[in-house]
């Protein structure tokens, strides 16, 4: 079996980043302790996982991440949490197939919050986005 398995973040300010994802994201820590010579925290979002480190970026202008992808079906209450939190996030918009908005994490992480419109995904990618239930 070969599947993605985590996202790695490297974090300038650890507690913000896991508050981004735990308030933002409903994610949960599931491991929290130093490894490597650092705090790891390793977090549920969802189905996904991501793995923080307790370091920050090389630099902010050289991001190897382009943005993460987080989907779900309750795009709007996600928007509107994210902007009671403080956070930068944009306007919904809608496209024929999928609803998005891009939102601004710590450490200048892009991440794009996304709707898929059931009825609009094609066949073939109803699995890829879960959606085959």
């Amino acid at each position: 079996m070969l599947s993605l398995h985590h996202t790695h973040l490297m974090a300038s300010d650890i507690n913000e980043t896991i508050s981004f994802w735990t308030e933002g994201f409903g994610g949960e820590v599931v491991f929290d302790r130093e490894f490597a010579g650092a705090r790891n925290v390793f977090m549920t979002v969802g189905s996904g996982r991501l793995h923080l480190y307790d370091q920050p970026p090389k630099s902010l202008d050289q991001a190897v991440v382009h943005h993460l992808g987080v989907q779900t079906d309750e795009i709007d209450e996600v928007v509107r949490r994210l902007r009671d939190m403080g956070v930068s996030v944009t306007d919904v918009r809608v496209e024929p197939d999928a609803s998005y908005a891009m939102a601004k994490a710590p450490d200048n992480l892009l991440v794009e919050i996304f709707q898929p419109d059931p009825a609009a995904v094609p066949d073939e990618l109803k699995g890829y986005f879960g959606l085959d239930s």
